[in-house]
């Protein structure tokens, strides 16, 4: 239910199941949309500039991913206030909150971009660059570093979105981007600039995302009650503290599973530039199952955040419930796809004999992340959409530390695996989130926890 006149929508009754998928499709579609231009970037990077350029994009992505997943702990930490707040009808600290998230995020972005671009050569060797690639890796990474500030202005505003229960016109405006992406990776990388074309390419895109989005929070600003000005976008202490709070674990959290796997991917490029490029491939393939896991984590989050607040427990079940069976479901088919057809899969990015040969190994690495990501995104629903910061804390630790460096190196090296016991030990830690979860949700403890959002009485 939408409220009247308002971008904001109730998640707190009706069928559950087909407002969780209703609210989930456009973000399904957005994924697939931005998997497919990100998958574009390696794909074309693939076919013009060979193993080199798909280890060189690879490894820079991740090292993105890591930046970006600082500053997005804080838009998950605002994005479940917002629900939280649209959940006790409070719209005065929703419009607060904004201004909050864009003032201090968008801040952070530039600090992360500034220390990035200082410290990029010694970065380049922490990670263990292929020296085939050293070159192609550091453009890559200069540019998608520089242009951080675009790249995390649309994740933010679109968390904003979310949170206020929209979806739809994130979906356009990535529609827009993807577009604008493939045109552009086309023109550029095919043009001779390699992989340093798609980063431009990529930042472009992503910063008409940013753009558009921010027009259109700008536009329906009297819906949502918010105002573009000094008395808004200064942070007050209290909403601050609050975002701060449940931020920091978030970002703990994502801060401690990527530098987790930027370790393991810097003991990985240490075999070669085939096992970087089949890794590349492989870790791309992952993201094929974030595109409707990951928008099922999203989108339960927020159904979470308001029912969970409204104290509609059976919801909150019924929601988690579904997202569990379609996740599974769509994994279940990727699964049977890469068992089938690795070689056919792989050769989308290499047609190289010696990436093709190796993705054979590769299979059952990569059955074991797709349904890692189908049980993780529904445990990530209850945590975030509860504001669980303690628990988010913890999580990241055992992923990031106890399990997924704990296992890479058991496997690898007191197990003599090899590059196969990097590859299953990062795939094993993908099921910690539901291992933990889990019991937890089954004991019913979550129920007794009071929202970190507002008084419930705040009026609407």
């Amino acid at each position: 239910m939408q409220h009247g006149g308002t971008l904001i929508k109730d998640y707190t009754s009706g069928p559950v199941a087909r407002q969780l998928l209703g609210f989930a499709w456009p973000f399904m579609l957005s994924n697939l949309l931005q998997t497919a231009y990100n998958l574009t970037d390696m794909v074309v990077v693939g076919q013009f500039v060979g193993p080199a350029g798909l280890s060189a994009v690879g490894i820079g992505a991740d090292l993105i991913h890591f930046y970006t997943f600082v500053c997005m702990g804080f838009c998950n930490a605002g994005q479940v206030l917002i629900s939280q707040y649209v959940g006790l009808r409070d719209r005065q600290s929703v419009s607060k909150i904004v201004g909050v998230m864009f003032t201090f995020i968008l801040a952070l972005s530039l600090c992360l971009s500034a220390l990035g671009l200082a410290f990029s050569s010694q970065t380049m060797g922490i990670l263990n660059v292929p020296p085939e690639a050293l070159d192609y890796c550091r453009q890559y990474t200069v540019c998608c570093t520089a242009g951080l500030f675009f790249l995390v202005g649309y994740v933010m505003v679109a968390a904003i979105l979310r949170g206020l229960g929209e979806s739809r016109m994130p979906m356009v405006f990535i529609i827009i981007a993807s577009v604008l992406n493939v045109v552009l990776d086309l023109a550029l990388v095919a043009g001779g600039m390699g992989p340093l074309g798609a980063a431009l390419a990529t930042v472009i895109a992503q910063g008409v995302s940013f753009v558009l989005c921010v027009w259109y929070l700008w536009r329906r600003r009297d819906s949502l009650g918010f105002q573009f000005s000094p008395k808004y976008l200064r942070p007050d202490r209290d909403n601050l503290k609050k975002l701060l709070k449940l931020g920091v674990p978030m970002s703990i959290q994502s801060c401690a599973i990527n530098l987790s796997m930027l370790f393991v991917s810097s003991r990985i490029n240490v075999f070669g530039v085939t096992v970087s490029a089949v890794t590349s491939v492989g870790n791309k393939l992952s993201t094929v199952a974030s595109i409707i896991c990951q928008a099922l984590s999203q989108s339960g989050a927020t159904l979470v955040g308001q029912n969970f607040a409204a104290r509609k427990f059976d919801r909150v079940e019924k929601a988690l419930g579904t997202a569990v069976a379609v996740g599974l479901a769509f994994t279940a088919f990727l699964s049977a796809v890469m068992i089938a057809f690795p070689e056919r899969v792989f050769a989308l990015f290499d047609d190289d004999a010696a990436v093709l040969a190796m993705s054979h190994q590769y299979v059952p690495v990569a059955v074991l992340n797709f349904f890692g990501y189908a049980l993780r995104g529904p445990s990530t629903a209850l945590c975030n959409g509860m504001g669980f910061p303690v628990m988010n804390f913890i999580l990241g630790i055992l992923d990031g530390v106890v399990m997924r460096i704990g296992l890479c190196v058991l496997l690898a090296q007191a197990f003599g695996m090899g590059v196969m016991g990097y590859w299953l030990g990062g795939a094993l830690a993908g099921f910690t989130f539901f291992i933990v979860m889990l019991p937890y949700f089954l004991s019913g403890k979550w129920k007794k926890r009071a929202p970190p959002a507002a008084a419930k009485g705040a009026a609407a």
